[in-house]
């Protein structure tokens, strides 16, 4: 009697923790993943990301090395765009909107950087350098008076934006283009790379140098091989290039020092 009396307490109990749990599921809120939003240019995205033309950037392929079970991939990069023209057409405003505590944020801008503050193709250039210069224009494309700041200008309200959200920023300086003299391929450690890193440092936010790691391998394959890689022009890569890049940006992420986006990698 004692027996089924302890045994009829022990299923009242079970019961009970079922009738919490079953319905804690609709009360309490769920675990979200974290995500990890990329932005920056075609070399990042290209086109709709599907690879029309052959052309692919490498934040369509980076999600083949990331456990996409524990962590969602959003490549919110698009082809033409400055460090400038995401913010300004309110692509970034959007990012904002639904960036949280936990998520990631890798940065690439410079390619489209470097281009006029106010033709009437693009007008889509940034002021060389991270300093506080800025400077008045009329916007032929948008039609309005604008503030131009520098590329550096850019980069920390990136940064700035994604820590106040709780979040963590990772800068990389620009992917080279396939522009090789005596035997190596010109990078940009004197102007977007050098730029990208000491903001990054300014910020005390993590950097990859993504212009040297793959620069480094670019070197070593020579030209003949790494124009395999660009289809079209010396600019965009194709698939092949694409996820070369995407691993070598994986390769910095893996060397990043209390970095914990390396835990989501495969």
């Amino acid at each position: 009697m004692e027996k089924f009396q302890f045994n009829l307490k022990l299923v009242k109990k079970l019961t009970i923790l079922t009738f919490i749990l079953f319905f804690s599921s609709f009360i309490l809120p769920k675990s979200e993943k974290p995500v990890l939003y990329i932005i920056g240019d075609s070399t990042v995205r290209n086109g709709s990301g599907k690879g029309a033309d052959a052309l692919w950037g490498w934040g369509s392929m980076i999600g083949d090395f990331f456990d996409e079970a524990k962590i969602e991939i959003d490549n919110k990069a698009i082809g033409g765009r400055s460090s400038r023209t995401l913010l300004s057409e309110g692509r970034w405003d959007a990012i904002m909107k639904t960036l949280k505590k936990g998520d990631y944020v890798i940065m690439q801008f410079g390619h489209n950087d470097d281009g006029p503050l106010d033709d009437t193709a693009r007008a889509r250039g940034t002021i060389r350098g991270i300093g506080k210069e800025s400077k008045e224009i009329y916007n032929p494309i948008r039609k309005i008076n604008e503030t131009v700041y520098t590329y550096g200008y850019y980069m920390r309200k990136y940064i700035a934006d994604t820590k106040a959200a709780g979040a963590i920023p990772i800068v990389c300086s620009p992917i080279p283009r396939n522009n090789f003299k005596d035997g190596k391929v010109k990078r940009n450690d004197k102007d977007y790379g050098l730029w990208a890193k000491q903001v990054a440092a300014q910020s005390g936010t993590f950097f990859i140098d993504l212009n040297s790691l793959i620069s480094d391998g670019y070197d070593k394959m020579g030209a003949e091989e790494v124009g395999k890689y660009f289809p079209k022009d010396h600019t965009h890569t194709n698939g092949e290039g694409a996820s070369y890049n995407a691993e070598k940006v994986v390769e910095g992420i893996k060397s990043l020092k209390k970095c914990k986006l390396k835990s989501f990698l495969k």
